[in-house]
C-alpha cells in the first residue's frame, strides 16, 4: 500500500501483506513495530478487545502511530462508527449487512473492506455495494473456515474475473505461498505470527520469504 487511505494495488501478481492483530493489546505497539520492520506490510487490521466505546477509541489512538508512521493503513475490525474518531484509515466489516450499514459512514474518505462472505454471490454483492476489497478464508466466530482447497479456488476465481482486490487469509506459514500463487492481491497473516516463540520479526521475515518465492514462481 503506497499511502494511507487506499488498499488497492493495480498490478498482479505482486501480493503484499495484511497483518491482523490478536485481541490482546499487551505490548502490541512494540510487537507491531517489530513486525512492520521485518516485512513490507500494506495494512494492519486491529482487533480490539471487548470494552466500552471510549476505551476502544483510546486503544486505537494509542496503536495508530506504530502503524501509520510507517505508511501502513490502520484498519479497525468492525467499529466503523469509531474510525474517524480513532484516526483509523478504515474498517473491516463481516458480512453484506454490516458492510451496507457502514458504507455511508466510511466512504469516500476511508477504506471499507468486507469478509465473512460465505458464497461467491455474497462476494459479488460486496463488490457491487462498494467494498474496497474482499477477504476469503478467515475463520468465523466459532473459529471455523472452509477447506484450504476451497479458499484457493475462491481466490483464483476472484483474481481471474474481478479487478477489486482480494485478501486471502493464511492460517499458517505453509498457506502463504499457495495463496499468493492463486492470485491474492494481499495475504493476511495473524495469530501464528504473534504466537511465534522467536518473536514477530522472525515470523514476518519467514512470511516475506514465502511471498518472494511465490513471486518468482509466478
Amino acid at each position: 500500500m503506497a499511502s494511507r487511505g487506499t488498499i488497492a494495488e493495480p498490478m498482479r501478481p505482486a501480493p503484499r501483506l495484511y497483518l491482523m492483530t490478536p485481541q490482546d493489546t499487551a505490548r502490541l505497539a512494540d510487537k507491531l513495530a517489530q513486525a512492520l520492520d521485518a516485512a513490507d506490510v500494506a495494512a494492519v487490521l486491529v482487533r480490539l478487545p471487548p470494552t466500552d466505546e471510549r476505551n476502544h477509541v483510546n486503544q486505537a489512538k494509542a496503536l495508530a502511530p506504530a502503524v501509520q508512521d510507517k505508511g501502513v493503513a490502520f484498519i479497525l475490525d468492525g467499529h466503523p462508527d469509531l474510525a474517524a474518531r480513532a484516526g483509523a484509515d478504515g474498517a473491516h466489516l463481516t458480512g453484506i449487512d454490516a458492510l451496507s450499514d457502514a458504507l455511508a459512514t466510511l466512504k469516500p474518505a476511508r477504506i471499507a473492506g468486507c469478509g465473512g462472505l460465505e458464497t461467491k454471490h455474497d462476494a459479488m454483492l460486496a463488490a457491487e455495494a462498494g467494498a474496497d476489497y474482499v477477504m476469503f478464508g478467515e475463520p468465523d466466530a466459532a473459529g471455523l473456515r472452509p477447506s484450504f482447497d476451497a479458499i484457493l479456488e475462491r481466490v483464483a476465481w476472484w483474481a481471474e474475473v474481478f479487478a477489486i482486490p482480494c485478501v486471502g487469509f493464511a492460517a499458517s506459514l505453509d498457506e502463504v505461498e499457495a495463496l499468493a500463487q492463486a492470485g491474492a492481491d494481499f495475504v493476511a497473516v495473524g495469530d501464528f505470527v504473534f504466537a511465534d516463540e522467536r518473536g514477530c520479526a522472525a515470523a514476518m521475515a519467514d512470511v516475506a520469504r514465502r511471498l518472494a518465492v511465490a513471486e518468482v514462481v509466478a
